[in-house]
């Protein structure tokens, strides 16, 4: 009997143990490569791709950020990081043309106008990239299972920005057309010269001329934030895995959308970017 209490004795402290390690084992960090994984609700804009010819449901589901991550422990069993990365997703297509005579001049084929289909080489490709950048700070409470294995829980707190590039190119471009100037000539001192018939003479309008392709984009800045829980093991001396789970949330604000970066767009919808994360770190460290 003395001997089964003994034995069971010993067990309990060695369990025990492993579940309350001294708080100094909770000094150092780490750093290593993280992609997440996002399975966004929603695209914001992917619904208008369809009036372009292009199939939202073709963009990279779910939705990849490659970046790295640190942690390091600031004290008792809290610890404090980092998170930054970029992830982009791309559709295209080359679409069919029908050539009509718009005699009516309302954009619409209509009956009894003549049509053809159009075969030459010159069918523009239109492609929608859409684009994810975060940046962000993370602080989170360490609870040790065992000796090499932690459970953890907190929350990525910072900025993202959110890009929706469209790019339509009807011919090739060329190097030394690219850097051409589209609305006229320019001369040495700055002045723009630009020609029009003379019909537009009294009241010109300035438009750019033929151009092999057009860049939009329309891109906003929000705050990020995404709860989660991680697991941490340490299979090595100096090097370990790390899993996350959480959800993310970040929401762009009605009116913060910009085209080409400058030019806001004040009529722009309020867009969320929610869904369930997933998060791997192979890292370098304690």
């Amino acid at each position: 009997m003395k001997n089964i209490i003994l034995f069971s004795a010993l067990n309990l402290s060695i369990l025990f143990g492993q579940f309350s390690y001294p708080a100094e084992d909770f000094l150092g960090g780490g750093i290593g490569y993280s992609p997440m994984y996002i399975k966004l609700d929603s695209i914001p804009g992917a619904s208008y791709l369809t009036n372009l010819g292009l199939n939202p449901e073709e963009f990279d589901d779910p939705f990849v950020i490659h970046g790295g991550e640190g942690f390091a422990h600031v004290t008792g069993r809290w610890r404090i990081g980092g998170y930054a990365g970029m992830g982009a997703t791309t559709i295209s297509t080359i679409p069919e043309i029908i050539v009509f005579s718009d005699t009516d001049d309302d954009d619409t084929l209509d009956v009894g106008e003549p049509f053809k289909p159009y075969t030459e080489d010159f069918n523009p490709s239109i492609k929608a990239k859409f684009s994810f950048l975060l940046g962000a700070a993370s602080v989170e409470y360490v609870m040790p299972l065992l000796q090499d294995l932690e459970l953890s829980a907190g929350a990525l707190m910072g900025l993202g920005r959110v890009s929706m590039a469209l790019d339509q190119q009807s011919g090739n471009p060329r190097w030394n057309k690219v850097f051409t100037n589209v609305y006229g000539t320019m001369d040495s001192t700055g002045t723009l010269y630009y020609g029009v018939d003379a019909a537009d003479y009294d009241d010109p309008k300035i438009l750019p001329g033929m151009v092999p392709g057009l860049l939009r984009d329309v891109s906003a800045a929000f705050f990020n934030f995404q709860p989660y829980v991680a697991v941490k093991w340490q299979f090595l001396e100096r090097l370990g895995l790390r899993i996350s789970v959480g959800f993310n949330k970040g929401t762009v604000n009605a009116g913060s959308w910009k085209l080409n970066g400058r030019t806001t767009i004040d009529d722009s919808p309020t867009s969320a970017l929610s869904g369930v994360s997933f998060r791997t770190m192979l890292y370098i460290g304690l």
